[in-house]
């Protein structure tokens, strides 16, 4: 590791030097960032960051001075943990960020951040998110009251299904808001409250979100960075440039030309417990996360001694089936609406005004859209602003369409069954352009 200099004054640097501190190569290599100008060696830490160890390397040999903000809620705490990873700064002829950056756009971006930070759009309304939570565990009841009244036969079977389903995805919108930090002012604060959440309530463990869902923020659609384009190339070609990289590769590990077809076979129902529900149970007793075990177990301690007197060991079974089923079709075609007809391709490094926009668009708003999709119909802004209450998306979005206005970026918002479509549909286009390539390049 890199010391600073003697006498407390700290060695200079040029974004050359810092660059190549990527840890891209054969190991060991050292991975330094840039934050407000500072030069932090994190090629320790990273092993030891709280968001995990991908999320802060993906930003290693770049200036990150804008996740940086954009994740951290007390960042004068976080600042003083960074005090002995500071080896330097950046010369003073050298930029804030790299040269290859859009330098008013990131200004102009700082300033609005800024301007977010003055209006209040980043403190939440506690009752929003109580009554939300309320919301949850009245369908929640209902459910079991539909069955426990009504008896076990088809219809009241399904009808307490469907309210089961609507309470893992409802349940899985707010975790996702105490994750983001979007609650408590307090970091901890949300973490306790997110554990309950996704392991009581959804029994799943909140050290697998953090693990991926903050890598898919810092680096959305970008090929090994983003987990959630993990899928590439595996069982999907995706975007169109690295479709037709598979293509001249002449790789060809799923018959991508029909990938908008077999989607709906292993896209939508990625969640039933066939796969997924056994991998998280890996991950947290692999990372010896017992806490997030515990919380696991009890959700479905409560589910099995809940529903078994009144519907036995194949009845509860096939309820936890179907219920896995309605919230996994809910959950696919939700997050992915958002992302995977945009454009994906290897990081390029650009401003994160950039990186969000390129990687994301919105639905139209309405309560039935902010409410079927946990308010991910904005997640433009959600993604420029990762801490902001979602309440509160819907007051700035008039500003981020202003400022793509002004710089010629496409602020990308569609109807919600369009949304879908689309889906299908650039699935669809990046498998014809995968088989061309294939076959003629």
């Amino acid at each position: 590791m890199e010391e600073p200099a003697a006498g407390g004054v700290l060695r200079r640097f040029t974004w050359e030097e810092i660059g190549q501190r990527s840890g891209r190569g054969p190991a060991p290599q050292e991975r330094w960032l840039v934050i407000e100008r500072k030069v932090y060696d994190i090629s320790r830490f990273c092993r030891r960051h709280p968001g995990g160890s991908r999320v802060i390397s993906h930003y290693a040999g770049q200036d990150a001075t804008d996740p940086f903000i954009a994740f951290h809620l007390d960042k004068t705490l976080v600042r003083k943990y960074m005090s002995p990873l500071l080896i330097g700064e950046l010369a003073p002829d050298q930029p804030s960020f790299e040269p290859s950056k859009n330098k008013k756009l990131v200004e102009d971006f700082r300033e609005l951040r800024a301007t977010v930070e003055k209006m209040g759009l980043l403190n939440p309304n506690r009752t929003f998110f109580i009554l939300y939570l309320c919301h949850i565990l009245v369908l929640d009841i209902a459910a079991w009251l539909t069955i426990w009244y009504f008896g076990a036969s088809t219809v009241p079977f399904l009808f307490s299904a469907l309210l089961l389903g609507t309470v893992q995805a409802q349940a899985g919108w707010l975790q996702h808001d105490f994750g983001h930090l979007s609650v408590f002012s307090k970091s901890k604060w949300n973490h306790w409250v997110h554990k309950f959440v996704i392991g009581h309530l959804k029994g799943a463990p909140a050290s697998w979100w953090n693990h991926l869902h903050f890598q898919h923020h810092a680096k959305p659609n970008c090929f090994r960075k983003d987990p959630d384009v993990n899928m590439h190339p595996l069982f999907f070609a995706l975007g169109k440039t690295l479709s037709v990289e598979l293509g001249v590769q002449k790789k060809k590990f799923m018959p991508y030309n029909h990938q908008h077809k077999y989607f709906f076979i292993i896209g939508p129902p990625a969640l039933v417990p066939l796969y997924f529900q056994w991998y998280i149970f890996y991950f947290v007793i692999q990372r010896k996360q017992w806490v997030d075990l515990a919380w696991m177990l009890s959700f479905y301690i409560r589910f099995f001694l809940t529903y078994l007197p009144l519907l036995g060991v194949k009845g509860i079974l096939g309820l936890h089936l179907l219920v896995r089923f309605i919230e996994s079709n809910w959950f696919v075609w939700i997050t992915q609406m958002n992302h995977i007809p945009m454009h994906i391709d290897y990081d390029k490094n650009v401003d994160w005004f950039s990186t969000q926009l390129q990687a994301t668009c919105n639905v139209h708003q309405s309560l039935f859209n902010d409410w079927f999709s946990g308010h991910l119909n904005f997640q433009i802004e959600h993604h420029l602003f990762p801490t902001m209450p979602r309440h509160n998306y819907w007051k700035v979005a008039p500003l981020v369409k202003s400022l793509c206005a002004k710089h010629g970026i496409e602020y990308q918002c569609k109807p919600l069954l369009t949304a879908f479509a689309d889906i299908v549909h650039s699935l669809k286009d990046s498998g014809e352009l995968w088989l061309d390539a294939y076959l003629h390049k």
